[in-house]
């Protein structure tokens, strides 16, 4: 299954704000009342700017024409209260979904990690981690923003145009419409470009996507980039997409501020247009100055909102770019899903053997097959070594084996069971799984030891020592300098990389797993510390059974059967001398 996300893609989703609104529901849970009252509070500041003018227009015609002063102050008092009214609502509004934007924030977050940690290794193989980062932060910012701070000033536009637009035809209907027509010509402009904006608006966080990848991918390898002197490389490559990135947010930049002086245009030209008819109809006695006045305070309310809905927009089409990075992410699907049952449907068959491959074929995605009808039997307790040229498909085999991946045909049985009837935790608990190269997590010996170990959770210290002690591996945390608290980075400072391969062997020992998987677990560890391994081992519980891959044919030794894997076959040689033969006729034909 395909899993690349379109970092580059050219088509476009119309997407409605509606639409978007309703995608964001699910993560506004809990928000509602706050939600709700910023509304409310929007209504009041738009309803205390729509009635002012009005107001005005009143006092001018039936008080100040007639030096009733005394009216005057206290129609100027209604205003003043109006204007708090607006003012506490305004205040409100804005504490409230500044809430309502950092809890979406949060939880898109959390469905995005929680999503990722979801999919499958295929995944993590096709897309770049500094992209994802850049869809879990710099994206999600982006709706936050919207939510926080454009999404109500959007609705408070929205009320004022709308409002505004009443009052004008209501007043004097005529009038209304020369004043409306200028906002009939920005309306069909904006829809027309709109698509533009967003798509501007997605390339620059494509592009954002895309640097942080870079720089996270050479930050990693920076130590291989210093010792082959290749320091003109990685800045030529950041340069590039340094440059992508500022062209990219260049275009975005202009397409997001395209709209503010088409907007400010418009405004202008609406009150002209009402200043000339009015002057006008006044002339002819039918208008009064006083309504004059208004119709110009409703025009500048209806249109500043206009222009300042030229920025709200901008940040909308920013929104719904990103929501549409973060939405290709949420809709995946594992393709590892755990196998449900039909009623009275059986995966479990009576077999001698602890693992099975039953005709397993696999191939990665538009790639060659690596494996083809593969039959293999893994009896409990035996040492099982796999052995073959580089690309051959060792670990590919090993990965079918713990269900990193799953058959592109055939069945893998575990305990008798087909292997995707397990759940997730109990398939962990069975298969042990120690990689060449380990991943730890920044922390502590202990914290990566005990990791998702439910048993050794609320164990002490001195507890864990005793477990380890007997386990037999206490020699091997005698090796670190603080014990279990020897501090841990994912950098790597501090701790080579051979004690990073002893802690997670030492992890997936404590889980007592019924399958063992050493993929080059010893490739970067001394000679004496590889004798110290082999040891715990053999101490191993009878049962336990074990699949070691290696280069080295030294550390297969004591496997109780050898098996060639390469070319899609795997081929049970019955000696050393015949897997040496085997190994040495594979690497000449690769």
């Amino acid at each position: 299954m395909k899993y690349q996300l379109n970092q580059n893609k050219k088509e476009e989703r119309k997407v409605s704000i509606l639409m978007a609104l309703k995608k964001l529901i699910p993560y506004i849970k809990g928000e509602e009342r706050d939600l709700i009252i910023a509304c409310i509070a929007t209504v009041f500041t738009s309803a205390a700017s729509l009635v002012a003018p009005l107001m005005i227009g009143y006092t001018i015609d039936n008080f100040i024409q007639k030096g009733d002063f005394g009216n005057v102050l206290m129609f100027s008092g209604y205003l003043f209260l109006i204007y708090l009214v607006g003012l506490f609502a305004s205040y409100t509004q804005t504490i409230r979904m500044g809430g309502v934007g950092r809890k979406v924030l949060f939880n898109l977050r959390n469905a995005i990690f929680n999503k990722v940690q979801e999919l499958p290794v295929a995944f993590f193989n096709q897309n770049k981690a500094g992209d994802l980062i850049s869809r879990i932060n710099n994206d999600t910012d982006q709706l936050n923003q919207f939510f926080s701070q454009a999404l109500m000033q959007f609705m408070r536009n929205f009320f004022l145009i709308i409002g505004a637009g009443i009052f004008l035809l209501a007043l004097n209907f005529k009038l209304g419409l020369f004043a409306l027509v200028p906002a009939i010509l920005v309306f069909v402009i904006t829809r027309m470009i709109s698509s533009w904006v967003k798509r501007k608006n997605l390339k620059s966080l494509q592009s954002l996507g895309g640097m942080s990848a870079e720089i996270q991918e050479n930050i990693n390898n920076f130590k291989v980039v210093v010792a082959f002197n290749r320091l003109d490389y990685f800045r030529k490559k950041f340069d590039d997409v340094n440059e992508q990135n500022f062209k990219a947010g260049i275009g975005a930049g202009i397409a997001n501020n395209i709209f503010t002086p088409i907007y400010g245009l418009t405004s202008n030209a609406g009150q002209l247009i009402v200043l000339v008819y009015g002057i006008y109809l006044i002339s002819a006695g039918n208008l009064t100055v006083g309504l004059l006045i208004s119709f110009l305070l409703y025009t500048t309310s209806f249109y500043t909102p206009l222009q300042q809905l030229a920025s709200v927009w901008s940040s909308l089409q920013r929104a719904l770019a990103g929501l549409d990075r973060i939405s290709e992410v949420l809709v995946l699907k594992s393709n590892l899903p755990v196998l449900e049952l039909e009623e009275g449907e059986k995966t479990e068959r009576s077999s001698p053997f602890l693992m099975e491959f039953e005709n397993v074929s696999f191939s990665y995605p538009e790639g060659k097959s690596v494996l083809h009808k593969i039959n293999l039997q893994l009896e409990k307790g035996k040492t099982y070594a796999l052995v073959g040229p580089t690309g051959g498909g060792k670990t590919t085999t090993a990965s079918l084996m713990a269900r990193l991946y799953d058959p592109t045909e055939g069945k893998i049985f575990l305990d008798g069971k087909d292997i995707r009837v397990y759940e997730q935790k109990e398939r962990a608990q069975k298969i042990g799984f120690i990689l060449q190269e380990p991943f730890l997590f920044t922390g502590t010996v202990r914290d990566n030891i005990i990791y998702g170990n439910e048993e050794y959770q609320d164990f002490s210290n001195d507890m864990l020592r005793d477990a380890l002690e007997s386990a037999g591996l206490s020699n091997l945390l005698a090796r670190f300098s603080e014990g279990l608290e020897t501090k841990v980075t994912t950098s790597g400072d501090g701790i080579s990389l051979g004690q990073k391969q002893l802690i997670a062997f030492i992890r997936a020992i404590l889980h007592k797993p019924e399958i063992l998987i050493l993929d080059e677990a010893t490739a970067n560890i001394d000679t004496v510390t590889e004798q110290l391994l082999e040891d715990i081992l053999r101490k191993l519980p009878e049962s336990t059974t074990k699949v070691i891959i290696a280069h080295r044919l030294n550390t297969i030794d004591n496997a109780d059967q050898i098996c060639f894997v390469n070319a899609g076959e795997i081929i049970v040689a019955g000696s050393m001398e015949h897997a040496v033969d085997l190994l040495m006729s594979g690497r000449r034909e690769s």
